[in-house]
């Protein structure tokens, strides 16, 4: 059974019995949904994802790099691996870290 999360993106292949799936679960998705890099599956169930984003710098009229690390859930039906490029959305909180949760690897052109 898959239910529509609201999001313009393909619901995965795979089935998964995952309650903190939102295609297969009961995990609801609102807010935020940004793009990054997986930069480490070591949990269970979860995956760190790096954001580069560039910052204006007004006084100086310049762009400044920045990078942040976030902490989603990785559904089994998705199953990210280090180095994809993910996208995730908001969430309720999961644990302490984690309030994201992967919807899809890959990035449109």
């Amino acid at each position: 059974m898959t239910r529509d999360i609201g999001l313009d993106v393909p619901t995965p292949k795979e089935e998964c019995t995952d309650i903190n799936c939102p295609f297969h679960g009961k995990l609801p998705v609102r807010g935020q949904v940004l793009v990054g890099t997986v930069v480490s599956n070591k949990m269970d169930r979860t995956v760190v994802i790096q954001r580069r984003h560039e910052v204006l710098i007004s006084k100086y009229q310049r762009y400044e790099k920045r990078q942040s690390k976030i902490h989603a859930h990785n559904p089994p039906c998705i199953d990210a691996q280090v180095g994809d490029i993910v996208t995730v959305a908001e969430c309720r909180p999961l644990s302490k870290t984690k309030s994201y949760v992967v919807i899809k690897t890959g990035v449109e052109a």
